[in-house]
């Protein structure tokens, strides 16, 4: 009954809760005058006639002061020390006024120790009553006690205690413990809240069933996050952490600044440094245009070519929902001195490259457009040989011809001894700019080469997300595959800066660090989610792993570079590889062959001649007969 009745005062509106309040206000300043009077006296005071008005009037003087002090403008459930020390302040001038009024114009002499008695009984009962209603209406406003997710915060620092208020207050959530790795804060206490050493983190998820955990530490180095973050990815918790410093506004922290453990924090490699001076050269005030600017590496070179000022940027995509929606979004961003179009095309249509590169004055070319999936190129090997090989050759060429100033080829570490047809046609794409920019033009030709990116229509990432929120299994080719990963905004980065660098011909590739295990991609991924991996240590778990095989065209591990012939470059991170070329005289015929087999869907032909330009590939999927 008494729930329900505080329940309906939490939905009532604030002008009735206002009244409410001034009416408990006004009725406890005279009960604690009639008591002050009563201590000092020893003995149960009632005011005579005359001196009613100096107990039943408190409230004129009293009310007007709180309001000054807006104390009937803070919301009681998240009222916090900012509105404690307003009270504080409205307390003591009142009691002082109330003081000097009654001294003027009161019939008897008021003794002076009731009016230190009423300043001290209104502090503790003003403010008691607040703090009284706040942690009585927080836990109403939340859920049940029962139904409450119980936490951990591993930082007992300021944020850390920042974000404990923030939780709290929304009343879905118990706080259990801190987590802290200074020894000095072992076993103190924090707001009623106990501060452990993360050694103990285990028996303290176990015992308390705890949900959530949060990492309040803003101002640690990614490496040492990660290192924490390593720790804590087998307890069967979800992991969440709050942003760095540079992101939060002033210090404060809200519950919505919370965001789930980043993959990329995992990967443990640092992020490549862009140089922002090279990330201007080729885009600052020129026409840029993208080929496949609908895809996962176009849409983001297009995003971020938006945000160097181009004079005009070109969209080109041969798919038009894709077209569409990257045009909706680019255009939301742009400001009034960027020109933006929209092109429907397709890079093995050499006139329509030619009219386009002439009609716009393009400067700059970054081209994207290519197929990337593995297994649909190899069964689709004469498109793939179409789009990725003759399309980059046509691209390349109509570029020269119109007087392009820069080309650049977003390659793949799949093109390093491939062993499907998609990683053997970038390759060629690879070797047609290499031969190409030994000829007489005006054109810089530049490649850029990459491993794989993290959440791109390919890869892994949003597939383990999916097939995690659907209860698994989680599919993986093979226990020991690893791969390289980067960003999609940092592989763009190194497009968008190889291009500036390049001086014709360039083959540039990234320090990734070191490889990453799929197994164990997949593995932290399900222990960030919260949940349990099924093994033989686990039997009861919630998620299991179904090996697949490798599927065709695939391997196990992936490479950058042909040779080891690599020198450095403006970003330390960011490297040169000189690589073995074929001259454009000897390489023309071949593909001029390449192309009448794919144009005839000769797959057998398509294979050998992929294997004469690359004598690296292996295949390691027979061809259908």
């Amino acid at each position: 009954m008494i729930n329900n009745f505080l329940k309906k005062f939490i939905h009532l509106n604030r002008i009735n809760k206002k009244v409410i309040m001034i009416a408990i206000d006004s009725a406890l300043v005279m009960i604690i005058l009639l008591t002050s009077f009563s201590l000092r006296f020893s003995y149960f005071y009632w005011p005579e006639s005359e001196m009613n008005w100096v107990i039943f009037g408190s409230p004129l003087i009293a009310i007007p002061v709180f309001f000054t002090f807006k104390m009937y403008h803070s919301v009681i459930r998240y009222i916090g020390t900012k509105a404690l020390n307003s009270i504080f302040q409205a307390v003591t001038l009142y009691s002082v006024l109330w003081g000097l009024v009654d001294e003027m114009f009161s019939l008897q002499v008021i003794p002076r120790s009731v009016i230190f008695i009423n300043w001290m009984l209104c502090l503790i009962l003003i403010t008691g009553s607040r703090v009284i209603a706040r942690w009585v209406f927080s836990d109403l406003g939340g859920t049940n006690l029962n139904q409450r997710n119980n936490i951990i915060i591993y930082g007992a620092g300021r944020a850390g205690i920042e974000l404990s208020r923030s939780l709290n207050s929304t009343g879905d959530y118990s706080h259990i413990a801190y987590l802290d790795d200074n020894e000095k804060l072992s076993d103190s206490l924090i707001n009623g809240v106990y501060v452990f050493d993360p050694s103990q983190v285990e028996l303290l998820v176990k015992k308390y069933q705890v949900d959530n955990i949060f990492i309040a530490l803003p101002s640690i180095s990614r490496k040492n996050r990660n290192k924490i973050i390593e720790k804590l990815s087998p307890l069967p918790v979800k992991i969440q952490t709050i942003p760095s410093m540079s992101e939060l506004a002033e210090g404060k922290i809200k519950i919505d600044d919370l965001r789930e453990i980043n993959i990329k924090d995992l990967l443990g490699r640092k992020s490549v440094e862009p140089n922002n001076k090279l990330l201007k050269t080729k885009i600052y005030s020129k026409v840029v245009l993208v080929t496949g600017a609908g895809g996962s590496i176009g849409s983001e070179l297009s995003r971020q070519i938006i945000k160097y000022k181009p004079k005009h940027l070109i969209l080109f995509e041969i798919s038009e929902s894709a077209l569409y929606q990257i045009q909706q979004e680019i255009s939301t961003k742009i400001s009034p001195n960027i020109e933006i179009s929209a092109v429907l095309g397709s890079v093995k249509d050499y006139k329509r490259m030619i009219g386009v590169f002439n009609y716009f004055k393009v400067h700059t070319v970054y081209h994207a457009a290519a197929y990337k999936h593995v297994p649909l190129v190899e069964y689709n090997q004469s498109e793939g040989v179409l789009n990725n090989s003759i399309g980059t050759m046509l691209a390349t060429r109509a570029a020269i011809k119109s007087n392009v100033e820069t080309f650049v080829l977003i390659s793949t570490d799949k093109a390093v001894r491939p062993t499907n047809t998609m990683g053997a046609t970038k390759r060629v794409a690879e070797l047609i700019l290499q031969a190409l920019s030994k000829m007489n033009h005006n054109t810089s030709l530049t490649m850029v080469r990459f491993g794989n990116v993290l959440d791109s229509s390919g890869s892994v990432i949003p597939l383990f997300r999916k097939q995690i929120k659907e209860g698994g299994p989680i599919t993986i080719t093979d226990k020991n595959m690893v791969r390289y990963f980067m960003t999609i905004p940092e592989a763009v980065e190194l497009v968008i800066q190889a291009g500036a660098m390049g001086k014709g011909g360039d083959v540039f590739v990234l320090d990734m660090g070191e490889p990453v295990k799929i197994f164990d991609l997949a593995e932290k991924m399900v222990s960030l989610s919260g949940l349990q991996l099924i093994d033989d240590a686990h039997p009861d778990g919630d998620i299991d792993i179904k090996y697949t095989g490798l599927r065709p065209g695939e391997k196990l591990y992936e490479e950058l570079l042909v040779g080891n012939n690599v020198s450095k470059t403006e970003n330390k991170l960011i490297f040169r590889a000189e690589e073995e070329m074929i001259e454009w005289e000897l390489l023309e015929p071949i593909l001029k062959k390449l192309e009448k087999a794919a144009s005839n869907s000769e797959d057998a032909n398509i294979r050998s001649l992929l294997m004469r330009i690359v004598p690296e590939f292996k295949p390691n999927f027979p061809l259908e007969k």
